[in-house]
């Protein structure tokens, strides 16, 4: 008796699944949804995904045994993340007669993995702008991703930057294979920023890749993979066909969804991200590993480019058309990447209640793409000094002169490594000291970038109201610390004054027109 798998073409298994009738629970229709490496089926209660039987560069579904494996991957990888979607592996059999079925009794011609379905509208790249920007998702998002890598495996290594170069150099072949899409002249640009990135950050990799900063992460981190369940974003569909690809630093994993809602046009919520993602953290390495960041949203860019270009070539007509059209510019948003602005320190004190902290983010994300300028804050630092939820309030003991001292300095400490990282920084705090802005004023001079100083004021009455109707805010500040702030203060102030009695878009009006802001574009 042979043991031979039965020759069924993956278009019958296609078809078998299209079917409502062929499912074993009452289904009244079937929605399919392609990929270039995959097909979903929406059937009732389930979903059902298959691998296509494919061979790319850098993905191989052609063997049954494959896609076998890479779904018994899959499974395993999501399930802890996302054990309320994935479900299990179920095989499609051939029976007696010819006829397909679910886990029957006959040979294997095809592997599926079984999910609980979910609204497709909760996916993230389906939600509304508006609510995907809000500040709560963005923290939430921010917190999901953290938790994740958090719970990820680590791989010492050193050879970070051997996989980056493997990646740059499958992209360059990728792009040109394909010159009325991506352009020659373009491409060999792409070729040589790519490469003088690499070796400006080698010891950065290399560093991070020791440090156990390389761990088995998602691979495939976009809004299409997340999904808002119970208003908790979750992650799925993590990269199953190569260990490697997905084997890698966990600020290129970020890297994508950053890249992600930038491309869409999300640039502000990208940099709140990425802001949230640091402070939880709280590690100097991560502050020093944004110096490869341009790199690895100019690598995620052109994944999606590549990507897009496959795609392309499965399809026709106007679906065909629209890939091209993304490939292209994602192309030429890698390129962009490639060529990161200048740092700059800017820093913004005024009493409480001024709005430093909402006039930091806001600026922080306004005048340019992700990743925009890494925001550092004294109320954060301080709850982070005592260990406690930003949000808990310290007792007056927390507020010494020895305590102020010690929170500036972790302050300017960070803002050195940003900076010597090549970020742009925005350091927001009271900056009622003289020295305290002697300081900033100092780093950047030391290290040669320019500095813009901007100091807050209102009348007392209005910051005083503002302190007193703050929810679940990081800082402590009451009416009595306004008024003492207010009865000291400020001598020597050298900084750009700005009236911030108004809204805080009037605010930032007026410090977008200082003209040293205006100048480093």
């Amino acid at each position: 008796m042979s043991n031979e798998v039965p020759r069924i073409s993956q278009r019958e298994v296609i078809s078998f699944l299209q079917n409502p009738e062929n499912y074993p629970a009452a289904v009244e229709t079937v929605d399919m949804h392609e990929t270039h490496g995959a097909i979903v089926f929406l059937a009732g209660d389930n979903a059902y995904k298959i691998k296509k039987a494919v061979n790319f560069p850098y993905l191989d579904f052609s063997t049954l045994a494959k896609r076998q494996h890479f779904c018994e991957r899959e499974i395993a990888l999501n399930q802890p993340a996302a054990p309320q979607i994935y479900l299990g592996l179920i095989a499609i059999t051939l029976e007696k007669g010819g006829k397909l079925a679910f886990d029957g009794s006959g040979p294997t011609v095809e592997w599926a993995v079984k999910m609980k379905r979910f609204d497709q509208e909760m996916m993230l790249d389906h939600l509304p702008h508006a609510k995907v920007t809000k500040k709560a998702m963005i923290e939430k998002l921010a917190n999901s991703v953290f938790d994740y890598h958090q719970k990820a495996s680590r791989e010492e290594v050193s050879d970070g930057p051997r996989r980056i170069q493997i990646l740059i150099d499958e992209l360059t072949d990728n792009f040109r294979e394909t010159p009325k899409i991506f352009p020659k002249k373009e491409v060999s640009e792409f070729e040589r920023l790519a490469k003088e990135q690499v070796s400006a950050v080698h010891y950065c990799l290399r560093f991070r890749g020791r440090r156990g900063f390389i761990r088995r992460c998602h691979g495939d981190l976009h809004l299409r993979n997340i999904v808002l369940i119970e208003e908790t974003p979750v992650l799925f569909d993590a990269l199953e066909f190569d260990e490697e690809l997905a084997t890698i630093d966990v600020l290129y994993d970020l890297a994508f969804l950053l890249m992600d809602l930038d491309q869409r046009r999300m640039s502000p919520s990208a940099n709140q991200l990425l802001n949230r993602y640091l402070y939880r953290s709280g590690r100097l390495e991560d502050i020093y590993g944004m110096k490869a960041m341009p790199l690895f949203l100019a690598i995620r860019a052109g994944i999606r480019a590549m990507v897009a270009n496959d795609h392309a070539r499965q399809l026709s007509g106007t679906t065909a058309k629209q890939e091209r059209a993304a490939a292209r510019e994602y192309f030429f948003t890698a390129l962009q990447y490639l060529s990161p602005k200048k740092p700059v320190l800017v820093a913004i004190g005024g009493f409480s209640g001024t709005g430093k902290t909402t006039l930091a983010s806001l600026l922080a994300c306004t005048l340019e793409h992700a990743p925009g300028f890494l925001h550092f804050r004294t109320d954060l630092e301080r709850k982070a000094l005592f260990n406690v939820p930003e949000t808990e309030r310290l007792d007056p003991s927390s507020y010494t002169l020895e305590i102020n001292d010690k929170v500036y300095s972790r302050l300017l400490h960070k803002a050195r490594i940003g900076l010597k990282s090549g970020q742009r920084v925005i350091v927001d705090a009271v900056f009622s000291k003289e020295i305290e802005r002697a300081d900033m004023e100092a780093l950047a001079k030391e290290l040669g970038v320019p500095f813009i100083g901007i100091w807050l004021e209102a009348n007392e009455k209005l910051i005083t109201a503002r302190v007193e109707a703050r929810k679940s805010d990081a800082s402590d500040a009451t009416p009595d610390v306004v008024h003492q702030q207010v009865s000291r203060g400020i001598s020597g102030l050298s900084w750009h004054r700005v009236d911030a009695g108004g809204t805080e878009f009037e605010s930032l009006r007026q410090i977008l027109e200082i003209p040293e802001l205006s100048e480093i574009g």
